[in-house]
């Protein structure tokens, strides 16, 4: 407990960090209680008709088809935020496996492994989710392995980097020297040395992934309607920008907001993380 109030005190010190999470936290808790906070069916017309603007009834207008715009935000939190979610699980657990392997073996599965990630690495990530995306077709589940794809790399990288440094330790040689099998010396003395920038990344790939869901969406590859989604939204909103703008701004600043505060918990956890502080703190 001492060492997480220690990390959090020094991750609060950034300058944003506070701000991103209590943001992360409100984000988090409106996707969990969708249901219960959102002041209308977010899938149903109502009485107010297409494209009103904010009133007291509803706070952010009614969209074309007649639908409250808050309650279709607050159900698209979810729908961005599981994205996020899964999505970077999905990456981290496959980026995890394959850096580890390949950065404690070496030799041949190094090669091959390096060969698969930097072949994934060499495409622009936006369009390599969306040849992912197109071939699976639409919905969210597609969108969320897509972009799990696409993220693969870069926690493949980053664990297999850490992992060259760590391997040749001394720890690590002496549990090698005791008979420790690869596996047990991976899971139980390298990962655990290797953590720390996997927790900064994963932070800053949730936010990277809700922006790559969202246009996904938006070009038609995301979620299917009527369930919804900010990048949806967006491109609903697209099509009535003189009529009614606020259909535009409501997910492009919930995405923004977002992402902003994802961001800036990233590095305040980096900050939080850094060895070099955490030294500096218990010498």
């Amino acid at each position: 407990m001492g060492w997480l109030r220690a990390v959090l005190t020094r991750a609060l010190q950034t300058r944003g960090a506070g701000f991103g999470l209590v943001v992360v936290a409100l984000v988090l808790f409106v996707a969990l209680s969708a249901d219960v906070i959102a002041p209308y069916n977010p899938d149903q017309a109502q009485q107010a008709g297409v494209l009103t603007a904010p009133a007291l009834a509803h706070w952010l207008g009614t969209d074309q088809l007649g639908r409250d715009v808050l309650s279709r935000i607050i159900h698209g939190t979810r729908t961005s935020v599981q994205a996020g979610v899964v999505s970077v699980g999905f990456a981290l657990l496959a980026g995890v496996s394959i850096g580890l392997l390949a950065g404690y073996h070496g030799g041949w599965i190094d090669d091959v492994l390096v060969l698969l990630v930097d072949a994934l690495w060499s495409f622009p990530t936006l369009v390599l989710a969306l040849a992912i995306a197109a071939s699976l077709g639409p919905g969210l589940t597609n969108a969320m392995l897509a972009i799990g794809v696409v993220f693969t790399p870069i926690f493949a990288r980053l664990v297999r980097g850490q992992t060259l440094s760590v391997r040749e330790r001394d720890f690590v040689v002496a549990a090698r020297a005791l008979g420790a099998g690869p596996g047990r010396i991976m899971l139980r003395h390298i990962w655990p040395n290797v953590t720390a920038p996997i927790i900064v990344q994963t932070s800053l790939l949730v936010a990277s992934a809700i922006v790559v869901e969202a246009a996904l969406s938006f070009l038609g590859l995301g979620i299917e309607p009527p369930t919804s989604s900010w990048g949806s939204m967006l491109k609903a909103g697209y099509q009535y920008m003189q009529q009614a703008p606020w259909l535009s701004f409501a997910p492009g600043t919930a995405i923004f907001v977002t992402v902003l505060a994802f961001n800036l918990l990233g590095d305040g956890l980096r900050r939080g993380l850094d060895p070099r502080l955490r030294q500096r703190g218990s010498s």
